[in-house]
């Protein structure tokens, strides 16, 4: 058998000899690495530098490096006196019930669409793929309508994590990305399954979701992460303070609240989704990577 020959890259082998290649390419990819990490890991250091210092030296001098010490007892000072703890709490709750709504309503849906195929599926399938041609603006006005008078029901939702949880379970992209994840998926494996007696509800619960568990965890973590930083929607529906995310309590305690502990309630709002993310990257790149429901 004859061995498979090396991949080859942009620059070829001839030119790596040359010494202006071989000394200058290592060179630039460390100056590309060290302005990668400064670009995206560096405001978050400076967050956390200015969240243990004093507000005179974030002002005086926001690059220098605690001239009046690390100041420790700013992270417990703004959990206590900000309710960080209270707040981050709700940001969970929104959170956790957006995740779960929108892990229902997407596969569900992308279940109908994609297994099911009913007659009027492809209507279905471009007025979704129409939405998301839309500005989120201009649904913002008979959405808040929807939701301070429900139709049929006539439940006024304002002040209730309702309010958040099904306008965001509502996602084409979500349901649209899951769709294109279950056609992948073969459909001998389908007809196997309905020949051997399988319901619909039992094709769904046991072969489709098991089988799309990277794609899940890929919208799982968008609609996380998404939850977690939206602030226009929270502000208009939760104009109860005690009901209210992270992302708006923070603008609104800003006049009340030292700049120092503002800081420091900035970095424990930022710091949660990066941890998350960095917990759950290598199963947000395997999904992301996947184009097919099975590997051969």
């Amino acid at each position: 058998m004859t061995a498979e020959a090396p991949e080859r890259g942009i620059i070829s082998s001839m030119d790596r000899r040359r010494p202006l290649v071989r000394y200058g390419l290592p060179i630039i990819q460390v100056l590309l690495f060290i302005g990668v990490v400064i670009a995206g890991v560096g405001p978050l250091l400076w967050l956390l530098k200015s969240g243990l210092s004093t507000s005179q030296d974030i002002l005086r001098g926001p690059m220098q490096l605690w001239p009046s010490g690390i100041q420790w007892h700013n992270v417990p000072d703004a959990w206590n006196q900000v309710q960080i703890g209270s707040y981050l709490g709700n940001t969970a709750i929104i959170a956790i019930g957006s995740l779960l709504s929108t892990l229902f309503v997407c596969t569900t849906g992308a279940f109908v669409l994609s297994v099911l195929r009913p007659k009027w599926g492809p209507v279905i399938t471009g007025l979704v793929l129409a939405t998301l041609f839309l500005p989120g603006v201009i649904s913002l006005v008979p959405l808040y309508l929807t939701i301070l008078k429900m139709p049929v029901f006539g439940w006024n939702l304002q002040n209730t994590f309702w309010a958040v949880w099904l306008p965001q379970a509502a996602g084409a992209f979500n349901i649209l990305v899951m769709k294109r994840y279950f056609d992948a998926i073969p459909r001998e494996l389908i007809e196997a399954a309905r020949i051997d007696g399988a319901s619909n509800l039992r094709l769904f619960t046991a072969l489709i979701l098991p089988m799309s568990k990277p794609i899940i965890g890929v919208v799982a973590l968008l609609t996380v992460i998404g939850s977690w930083k939206d602030y226009l929607w929270p502000l208009l529906v939760l104009p109860d303070p005690k009901l209210q995310p992270i992302s708006v309590a923070l603008p609104r305690v800003q006049k009340t609240t030292d700049l120092s502990l503002q800081m420091s309630a900035l970095f424990l709002a930022v710091l949660i989704p990066v941890v998350l993310f960095l917990i759950f990257q290598k199963q947000f790149l395997r999904g992301v990577g996947m184009s097919g429901g099975i590997k051969e």
